[in-house]
Formats: C-alpha cells, structure tokens, sequence
C-alpha cells in the first residue's frame, strides 16, 4: 500500500503561525531578487563597466544571500516546524516570527542606514556594522526561540511508524541539526581568541555552525521532496520505516559536531578540512539513496495532471540543481567561481523544493490554488536559468576567474572568460526572471482568497 508523506494543515493558530513565516519567507525572497538584479549587472561584460562602486556590489551581495539563504530557509522551516507542532507554546511561537522579522528589517535597512563595510565570510557573510549586527541578532534570537518550541510543542511520531510519521521525524531531525548548528555558533564565539578580528572572526564565527546549518537546510528539503512527491501522485518504493532511518543517516553525522570543538582549536587547519568533510560526505547519507528512490518512482508512475504538474515540475528541477550542486563541489580547486557554482546548484535545489511546497501549500492556507499554466513552467525557467547561470560559472572557474568581484577586478582579459562569464550574466537573467514568475504566480494566488478553505 502506497503510504502519504504529507501532513494535513490545522485550522487552528498554528496555520495562522505557519503563514506569517511563510509571507516573511516570500517577502525576503522578493528584497533579495531586487538586489539580485544589482548582482547580475555588476558581473555581466561591458555591462559592468557602467557601474564603478566594487564596494556596493560586495554589500548587495551580503544582503542578497542572508536574505535568500538564511531567512528564506529558516523562514520556510519555521513553516515547516509550525504545522509539526501542538497548540502548546503557542506565544513562543509568535515571539519567535516577531524578532525574525524585526532582525530582517534591520538587516534590510542597513546597508542604507549603517557605515555598510560588507565581509565576505563563507555561510554568513555580514556588514561590519552595529546597525547589520544588530538586525542579524535579532533574527538569531527570533530563530532560537522557533527551534526551542519546536522541540518544546513537538507532535508523538507515534508506536507504529506511518507515511506521515516518517515526515515528523524528518523534521525533527531538521530541528535537532538547528540546535546544533546554534550550539556551535555559540562555542566558537566562546572560544574564539582574542588576536582574531575582521573577516577571520566572522569566518571562523561561522564556520561550524554554517556547516551545520546546511545539515539543516538539506534535511528540510528531503522533507520537501517527500511531501512533492506525494503531492504529485508520485509512488515512491521505500517503507516509511527506511524513510525514517534514512532521516536518522542524515542526522548522525552531525552528532560529531561536539567531538570536532573537543579535539581541535577552531583556528586550526583540522577544525576547518573536518567540516568541510563532514558536508562532503555525511551530507549525502540519506540524500542519494532517497533521491534513487524518488528517481525511481518517476518511471514507475503515472504523468502528473492538473495542480499536479507544478509540483512534479518543481520537484524534477530540485533534485537535478541540487545534484548538479554536489557533483561540482568534488571539482573545486583553488578559491574561484566554481565555488558559487556548487552552492548555487544546491542552493537553488533547495529552493526549488521550497517553491513547489509553497503552490501545495497556498489553497491549505486559505488561499486560490495557483495559476497553473504559470506555475508548470516557472521551475523550468527558473532552474533552466539557474543552469545556465551555473554552467558560466563552472566554465569561468577553470579559467581562475575569482569569486566574490566584480568589474574590472574579475580580470575578464580574453573571449573564454568573457564567454564564460556572459553566460553566467545570460543564466542569471532568465533565473530572475523565472524568481519573479513565482512571485507574481504567488501574489495572485494570495491576493484573492478562496470562498472555502481547504483543510
């Protein structure tokens, strides 16, 4: 019998909870694609002999990927978490979506309020400036407080392991990499040596915790992948009893985390390379054999049809950016574009997973089911963009084109790396394009609520 991974959404406080992280997700995700725009520009050939601030570009830069990685994931895991909780701690809930979205504003205004000074640290890079500091925070503090009371109100799994406990313990587990990856934010400020200041504070600051996170994000979107792949009338061959190993896989490697900061200093070469190791390879522990499986139930199921296609759509573009994202991070060598290259590929998977959970999601929170014609090709567009986008960086790193410049500092001296890079600037373009269709498929659907509400 084939078994439901999806969750039914409450009527009750919670969905209203879900939603607000789900609009603070959305608007992020909007502030960000305006200052991916600037991105774009500031990287494209000839184009960017227009624009002559490096500096600006490197603050667009901070400000686009806290926005588009951090809050967005963290939001959508607070979306996540809500609808996978009891009634209890209900105000701790909205406490939490109230400094997040606070901390999210700060950040927002900063680069215009504030002394701007960007820092590009690796996971999460920041403007050296009380105003940004002080908005990051906040949503630090706004975060801890939703993972608390995910762990505080969390739902029984249950004695008899079902679809949609499976799913619960998939998102616990996201939950308990969460705690982690604040627990190891919090150590390495606690350990972090006096002589340590400017971008090397904020890189080590990060760097556990950072790695962590990414344990966090991932185990989120298999969560996603699950539900789409229900959602889209896709049979998936695994029990809900492998599925749940398979999550306990994805979580044990973060469990090495405390014996990392025991043996080794963090500003030693072994903290830094057993991090990276540990993404490497325990980050696809559970991660490549659920991909087989859900692979596997492309060709064993029948078309999607309907609302189905968006969600198989955004499902099928997930899972090739986040596998693309992975195979380019075992070619990295040296600090070049193929850097971005692989955590664009992944990120982008995630995000794509992120997209689709929000078309299946919309009509469950009271609004009118997507645009379908739109929404069917939107994650075509956009991934197809995002490939593209990719590619030009891949092909522009064997080059040693650097990562994290732009104008002139990219040193774009011949037709390969100019090539290269102009389709980076071309991919980037028809992703922002595709960002933007998911946005407007997005506020038609909320702009008009439906007459009856799906439960």
């Amino acid at each position: 019998m084939q078994e439901d991974f999806i969750l039914s959404v409450p009527k009750d406080n919670r969905r209203d909870l879900a939603k607000g992280w789900l609009w603070l997700g959305l608007i992020s995700l909007l502030v960000s694609g305006i200052f991916s725009v600037l991105l774009v520009v500031f990287r494209t050939p000839y184009i960017q002999n227009i624009f002559s601030s490096v500096d600006f570009f490197r603050t667009a830069l901070v400000v686009h990927v806290d926005l588009s990685v951090l809050v967005w994931f963290l939001a959508f895991g607070g979306v996540f978490w809500s609808l996978n909780s009891t009634t209890s701690f209900i105000r701790l809930g909205w406490s939490a979506l109230f400094f997040a979205t606070l901390g999210t504003i700060v950040m927002v205004l900063a680069p215009f309020i504030g002394n701007g000074n960007p820092l590009m640290s690796n996971y999460i890079p920041v403007l050296q400036d009380s105003v940004f500091i002080t908005g990051l925070l906040f949503f630090a503090f706004g975060i801890t407080l939703l993972v608390l009371r995910s762990m505080f109100a969390i739902p029984l799994v249950g004695l008899q392991i079902t679809g949609v406990g499976s799913l619960r313990f998939g998102l616990n587990t996201a939950a308990i990499s969460a705690i982690m990856a604040l627990l190891a934010f919090f150590w390495s400020f606690l350990a972090m040596p006096d002589f340590v200041t400017g971008k090397a504070f904020y890189e080590l600051l990060f760097w556990g915790g950072g790695h962590m996170l990414q344990f966090t994000y991932t185990l989120l979107m298999l969560v996603a992948w699950l539900w789409l792949a229900t959602a889209s009338g896709l049979r998936i061959a695994l029990s809900p009893r492998v599925v749940l190993l398979l999550f306990i896989l994805g979580l044990m490697a973060v469990f090495t985390v405390p014996l990392i900061y025991y043996s080794y200093k963090i500003i030693s070469v072994e903290h830094i390379k057993l991090f990276t190791w540990l993404m490497a390879y325990g980050g696809s522990l559970a991660t490549l054999p659920l991909a087989l499986a859900i692979l596997h139930g492309f060709f064993i199921s029948s078309p999607a049809s309907g609302s189905q296609t968006p969600l198989r759509a955004s499902l099928i573009m997930s899972m090739i950016l986040f596998g693309v994202g992975g195979v380019i991070g075992f070619l990295i060598e040296g600090s070049n574009v193929t850097i971005p290259a692989h955590y664009h590929g992944s990120i982008v998977g995630v995000t794509l997973a992120f997209m689709g959970m929000t078309y299946n999601l919309l009509p469950r929170f009271g609004y009118k089911y997507p645009d379908v014609k739109l929404a069917r090709i939107q994650p075509y567009i956009y991934g197809g963009g995002q490939l593209l986008h990719v590619s030009g960086l891949v092909w522009s790193g064997g080059y040693g084109v650097q990562r994290k410049v732009a104008g002139i500092e990219q040193g774009l001296d011949d037709m390969e790396k100019i090539a290269a890079m102009g389709l980076m600037g071309l991919g980037g373009l028809v992703a922002i394009i595709g960002g933007l269709m998911f946005l407007l498929v997005v506020y038609k659907a909320m702009a008009n609520r439906k007459t009856q509400e799906t439960a």
